[in-house]
């Protein structure tokens, strides 16, 4: 089985844990094909903290504008250097796109870029679902509100695949242990991966949940197979290691769910073009 690993992080992210080198290197050690570095690019806090009002959390991580150049710049010396070793992908993982859209379309567009991965980590008004107080929250009305940005999020479209559809479960259910009702959801779900199949864009096979309380992937069979059923056929599959250690865990248990669902290859990209590896 060919292993590609479309979705890592690096001390390019806020909660990395290693540098990027040291991720490449960990890569090819483990005999991935295909590497992509996806380091966190948050719109909703691109610019430094005085740049946003006083109902900001001065506690989160801002000017995500300076840490997507040193990571275009590592990313780039990276794909250089090892070029003859794994096929290394400089992509970003572009959160919250529907807080500026504008803004959102400016980054999409840098010419540096291989590939995106749109993601939901916080809806309007609501802090970042790691960090929610679900004690005081209504948890089902804030998935409902998730999926409806994410609507949003896919029909702008100016990124590759849509990651960590269902993300809110990790925290939620995982975490605190609290139950939703996703078939609330559903129609916007099958609104939302219409549009993408439309625009020849997929969805992501996110493996951390498995290695967490959670216990599954993000998503999980019953969504892979209903893009996949709805004529989806753009899948990429990520690991999310914020580390070496976790870099590929999960990886072949998303190849075999993405098998189950139908699929028969996966997808990476290049220069925002994508390209085909056969399951």
């Amino acid at each position: 089985m060919n292993l590609i690993d479309c979705h890592t992080h690096s001390t390019n992210s806020p909660d990395g844990y290693n540098g990027p080198e040291a991720m490449v290197l960990n890569a090819i050690e483990k005999g991935l094909s295909v590497y992509a570095l996806t380091d966190h690019c948050e719109i909703n806090r691109w610019f430094t903290y005085e740049h946003y009002t006083k109902h900001s959390n001065p506690e989160d991580t801002y000017d995500f504008a300076h840490d997507f150049e040193i990571s275009m710049r590592d990313n780039l010396r990276l794909q250089e250097k090892y070029s003859d070793r794994i096929t290394f992908i400089n992509g970003i993982e572009l959160g919250q796109a529907q807080f500026n859209f504008g803004l959102a379309s400016a980054v999409a567009s840098d010419a540096r870029l291989d590939f995106i991965i749109g993601s939901c980590h916080q809806v309007r008004g609501y802090d970042d679902f790691a960090f929610t107080d679900y004690s005081v929250t209504d948890a089902q009305e804030l998935v409902n509100r998730y999926y409806s940005e994410v609507y949003e999020i896919c029909r702008w479209g100016e990124f590759d695949v849509l990651g960590h559809l269902t993300y809110p479960l990790r925290y939620i259910e995982g975490n605190c242990g609290i139950s939703v009702d996703m078939s609330m959801s559903d129609e916007l779900i099958r609104e939302s991966f219409k549009i993408l199949i439309e625009n020849g864009k997929g969805i992501e096979i996110n493996t951390s949940g498995y290695r967490q309380k959670y216990g599954r992937p993000f998503p999980d069979l019953k969504y892979v197979k209903m893009f996949r059923d709805m004529g989806g056929e753009v899948i990429s599959v990520g690991s999310d290691a914020h580390c070496t250690d976790d870099l590929g865990k999960g990886v072949k248990e998303g190849i075999e769910l993405a098998q189950a669902a139908g699929f028969r290859y996966l997808t990476y990209f290049r220069k925002r073009k994508a390209h085909r590896q056969s399951i």
